[in-house]
């Protein structure tokens, strides 16, 4: 049913999104705010690479990608006011076919879970996937809570509220950040679930992950969740959370590729497949896969091609820079599965 709320939200909210007509030279994009740092890395190189020859491309028009969240970007691309709309939600085969859209994945990344106490470091604070669902729903609402203590009995914490930081916008960050708390604990699957907008239980709300990043910076005894890229760049505090194999662990390269490493793709079904936390004893349990949405029967053939000759640089030639700003590129295999499958969207038209 979570799925679905693309297709609900579509229906409920068009009215309210005006339509954005795509730029008559270049090429833009719109959606998750999780991409939005990667994104504007590779759109910096395609200006003026592309191909390993270096070649200059002429983009005259420009690369524009519109971080306005994973639901709108699903929302603007079904309107064809942009060439792509990204997603951290994918959306199922049906919902493509109705849209008549083509779907595949570009990077991964962690979503961490990061809190600002005085006088307890990065990677000191450990939480579970049940004690952190019991603080979004507000029944437990002190970081001296025997709870939280329990899993931490070598750390000195405040007798002070939690300052809950949640999202307000219609997030695929919320989306995977509510699927890890759903697998944890019975009470949140039952009174809140997974979707991409919640109706949260207490905290105060946040529109982007970067305006949430910062808000949990500025607050003293804050918690929140962002994606992982945000944490070096502001130096905030990251929590080791426990995953499947009852192992704390933190959202770094190899916690993030041992979770890429359980993952199996299928061109088939347009790469979508059931929600589920990664397995094994060393993999970060809150991880989001970013997908891109691209019409079938584009408006326009040349921005068509531009944007996936930008895609096919991305992933063919630039996965240290997915690397250095802290997500995790696709495997070569996955890589060579999503080009297969421009081809047989190609052949399909």
């Amino acid at each position: 049913m979570a799925r679905r709320i693309f297709v609900a939200a579509l229906f409920l909210t068009i009215a309210l999104l005006a339509a954005i007509p795509a730029q008559a030279q270049g090429f833009v994009g719109a959606g998750s705010t999780f991409a939005h740092p990667i994104l504007a890395r590779w759109g910096q190189v395609f200006s003026t690479l592309q191909g390993e020859g270096g070649g200059a491309v002429a983009v005259d028009g420009g690369f524009d990608y519109e971080p306005v969240g994973s639901l709108a970007g699903v929302l603007r691309v079904i309107q064809g006011a942009v060439e792509f709309g990204a997603t951290d939600v994918p959306l199922s085969p049906e919902e493509l076919a109705r849209h008549g859209l083509m779907q595949f994945p570009f990077v991964t990344g962690g979503i961490a879970v990061v809190a600002n106490l005085r006088g307890v470091a990065t990677e000191q604070l450990r939480l579970s996937g049940a004690v952190l669902a019991r603080i979004y729903l507000g029944s437990i609402t002190r970081w001296s809570d025997p709870a939280i203590g329990a899993l931490n009995p070598n750390v000195t914490l405040p007798d002070a509220p939690i300052a809950v930081i949640r999202r307000e916008d219609g997030s695929g960050t919320t989306y995977n950040f509510a699927a890890y708390l759903a697998s944890a604990s019975p009470d949140w699957r039952q009174q809140v679930g997974v979707d991409t907008q919640l109706r949260w239980p207490t905290g105060t709300g946040a529109r982007s992950n970067s305006a949430l990043a910062e808000r949990v910076q500025a607050t003293e005894n804050a918690i929140g969740f962002v994606d992982a890229s945000q944490v070096a760049r502001l130096g905030l505090r990251t929590v080791l959370v426990e995953n499947r194999a009852g192992r704390f662990v933190a959202p770094n390269a190899q916690s993030l590729q041992a979770a890429m490493a359980t993952t199996a793709w299928d061109p088939a079904r347009h790469f979508h497949q059931p929600l589920a936390t990664p397995a094994g004893e060393d993999a970060y349990p809150i991880t989001a896969t970013v997908f891109a949405l691209m019409p079938r029967r584009p408006s326009s053939r040349g921005r068509a091609r531009m944007t996936q000759e930008f895609f096919r640089m991305a992933l063919t030639e630039r996965g240290g820079d997915a690397t250095a700003l802290g997500y995790v590129p696709l495997p070569e295999p996955v890589v060579r599965q999503v080009t297969a499958y421009w081809t047989a969207q190609a052949g399909a038209r």
